[in-house]
């Protein structure tokens, strides 16, 4: 694996941490918009599995 994929993959491991912890805060602050928020993080999930094999090829 090289240095760039690796720099990538830790990049989006981080990102994906951040907008997980901002979902779980704005869940806690908003309850009624809860469902909202998963199924927007069910589709972020799907994108990013798209996206992570192409980008590590």
């Amino acid at each position: 694996m090289s240095s760039l994929t690796l720099l990538v993959a830790v990049l989006l491991v981080l990102v994906v941490v951040l907008v997980v912890a901002l979902l779980i805060d704005l869940a806690h602050r908003y309850p009624k918009a809860a469902t909202p928020r998963l199924v927007g993080l069910g589709g972020m999930t799907v994108i990013v599995a798209v996206v992570v094999p192409i980008v590590i090829r």
